[in-house]
């Protein structure tokens, strides 16, 4: 019996880590020190969440959801992809746009807000969703039929600022709107992205 008990608890220190079950893909993953690990990228990641899966070099990094599923699992978690993602858009933490701040409460003696400056045309680093030679998925629509093809950035753009994206297997370039991180939109739909 004693060495049934040693031998169970073997097998169990030695075995695959446990199944932390379903995770969520965060909406904008973003990582603060070039070290992207699984917490950056699903909540409900758990004992996984320090795991490192790659290194960033630049503004962003780019994982096939496939990799990203395998590595996942690998550490016991399970994401289904459910949206059927091709990639995974990994930005910087201090270049990916920040949330709305609350509301703050208005007091009667309090001096009047003062105006913000006006933002240049451009958006500033702070404000990129898809920096130059990211791959970006290209969504076209019209009467009920979605294509998609990813490209390469020829530039920088915010959301709703217009860019070329370099087909990389025709090698044309196609003018689209930024809409997410990684993702962008042309045809009849730009103009109302913009």
């Amino acid at each position: 019996m004693k060495s049934l008990i040693l031998g169970a608890v073997a097998a169990l220190a030695f075995a695959a880590p446990a199944s932390a079950g379903p995770v969520t893909l965060k909406v904008n993953p973003v990582d603060a020190d070039g070290r992207v690990t699984l917490g950056d990228l699903f909540d409900g990641a758990g004992a996984a969440s320090n795991v490192v899966i790659g290194q960033r070099s630049g503004p962003s990094i780019v994982f096939e959801a496939g990799q990203l599923q395998s590595l996942a699992r690998q550490s016991g978690l399970d994401w289904a992809n459910p949206t059927g993602l091709r990639r995974v858009v990994v930005r910087n933490a201090a270049s990916a746009p920040a949330a709305p701040a609350p509301a703050a409460a208005l007091d009667d003696d309090a001096p009047p807000p003062v105006a913000a400056r006006p933002q240049p045309a451009r958006g500033a680093y702070a404000d990129r969703i898809i920096s130059r030679n990211d791959m970006v998925e290209v969504a076209y629509e019209m009467g009920g039929v979605r294509l998609t093809i990813t490209g390469r950035a020829e530039g920088n753009a915010g959301a709703g600022q217009r860019l070329a994206i370099r087909n990389l297997q025709s090698g044309r370039t196609i003018d689209a709107v930024a809409i997410a991180p990684g993702q962008a939109v042309a045809g009849p739909a730009a103009p109302t992205a913009r």
